[in-house]
């Protein structure tokens, strides 16, 4: 069989998770193939996320590389096992591949921290307001291709109804900004008030007010994966998604998060903000 051309992000980080598991034990590539009786080239593919790699073979890699996290163990052998297709997958090839990793991304979240500046969360987009923003940003886009764009947010958002906590800081300037007019605009603001009132999701808000605020950067999210250890950060760039999983960028952007946080108005508050922003409008 030959090597995935185009492997995913997820498949990406398999990959990678068992070269740092590699690593840390000081077993080289070379030893790992000869204790699978491969070539140290496959090992390089199944690292790269270009092979898969059997349950198997998985669980006595991870013996050879003296891993005791049982859990972090079972959650590679469920990430190395999942190989059937996401409904994501009924975008590929319209939708951009980066895009679609994120949809695969928050599929497997145990939880979603998202902060926003001058954008509403993807997911708690609404389709007026999707279908608005993407005409902006390629008005000589056929039909089509925004409507699959409109559908593919769409889905994103189904991920919140399955219960994934998600914990959304929105920058005053965002809710400011009247995407596709004031009537969208004031339903988008609407939309964001009803979804507070799920049990899963907690939207709160940056004042323009706020004392000591200077910005964090690129707008981020958080990711949780199933074990700490596969927590992702995603950011939005001109050119896409970009994700980083290094335990060192990981623990600067939660520190980043928490003082993001400290600025933010309690739910109440931020609510109330919300609900004034969409009366002016």
């Amino acid at each position: 069989m030959p090597p995935r051309p185009n492997p995913t992000a997820r498949q990406v980080r398999l990959g990678a998770e068992l070269r740092k598991l590699r690593e840390a034990a000081g077993v080289s590539n070379r030893e790992a193939a000869e204790f699978l009786n491969t070539s140290p080239t496959q090992v390089s593919h199944v690292e790269a996320g270009r092979f898969g790699i059997s349950e198997e073979r998985l669980r006595r890699l991870a013996d050879l590389y003296a891993c005791s996290d049982a859990q972090l163990v079972d959650v590679l052998v469920e990430m190395a096992s999942d190989r059937g297709k996401g409904w994501w997958d009924e975008y590929r090839g319209v939708i951009r591949p980066r895009a679609l990793d994120l949809a695969e991304l928050e599929h497997h979240a145990s939880y979603v921290r998202a902060f926003q500046v001058v954008h509403i969360p993807g997911v708690l987009q609404t389709e007026e307001h999707v279908r608005a923003a993407s005409v902006f940003v390629g008005p000589d886009r056929p039909e089509n291709e925004h409507e699959a764009r409109v559908s593919f947010r769409m889905r994103r958002r189904e991920r919140l109804e399955s219960g994934m906590p998600y914990d959304a800081i929105i920058h005053e300037a965002a809710l400011r900004m009247r995407v596709g007019g004031p009537k969208i605009a004031r339903a988008q603001l609407e939309h964001l008030l009803q979804a507070s009132e799920r049990s899963n999701v907690t939207i709160r808000v940056i004042p323009f007010a706020a004392d000591g605020f200077a910005g964090a950067g690129f707008p981020v999210q958080y990711v949780g994966g199933a074990v700490p250890q596969l927590d992702t950060v995603q950011i939005d760039t001109t050119h896409g998604a970009e994700f980083i999983d290094a335990s060192a960028q990981l623990h600067r952007y939660r520190t980043r998060l928490e003082r993001v946080d400290s600025a933010a108005l309690p739910q109440d508050a931020s609510l109330d903000l919300i609900r004034r922003i969409a009366q002016e409008l």
